[in-house]
């Protein structure tokens, strides 16, 4: 089956999560045989890395623009995330503590966390041209 490319452009900004969703839901859809968990993994790591974009990579900044591009093909489900904010490179945080207490657990981390529990492969590159991730999910 031939592979399968989109991409779209969209304003930083939170009300674009579903707009994104929906994008990579489409190109999903054009590739037969594509399980639910793949897309559904696909997409809270798109969430996560587009929101922290939105809230950490502009900070401070007039917000611009997020490219996303979803290619899909036999081997992989690819997205590719450039933005033009701050750098914000994503690193993979510590497991959490699933037993201990609220009080006990650290702000924060959680939404990386699921990223790289979601996806096989996460690429980041700054320069002064953008910032590029490229979520890999192995099919």
């Amino acid at each position: 089956m031939a592979e399968t490319q989109r991409q779209i452009t969209l304003p930083a900004e939170l009300e674009a999560l579903p707009l994104f969703r929906e994008h990579i839901k489409n190109a999903c859809q054009d590739k037969a045989g594509l399980d639910a968990q793949s897309i559904y993994d696909v997409l809270l790591a798109v969430d996560e890395i587009c929101t922290n974009i939105i809230t950490h990579g502009y900070a401070g900044m007039d917000p611009g623009s997020i490219i996303l591009n979803v290619e899909v093909s036999a081997q992989a489900l690819i997205v590719t995330i450039s933005d033009f904010g701050h750098a914000f490179e994503p690193v993979e945080p510590p497991t959490p503590n699933a037993n201990a207490s609220l009080e006990e657990r650290e702000a924060g981390g959680l939404g990386l966390f699921f990223v790289f529990s979601s996806v096989d492969e996460i690429n980041y590159e700054s320069s002064p041209v953008g910032n590029t991730t490229r979520l890999i999910k192995n099919l």
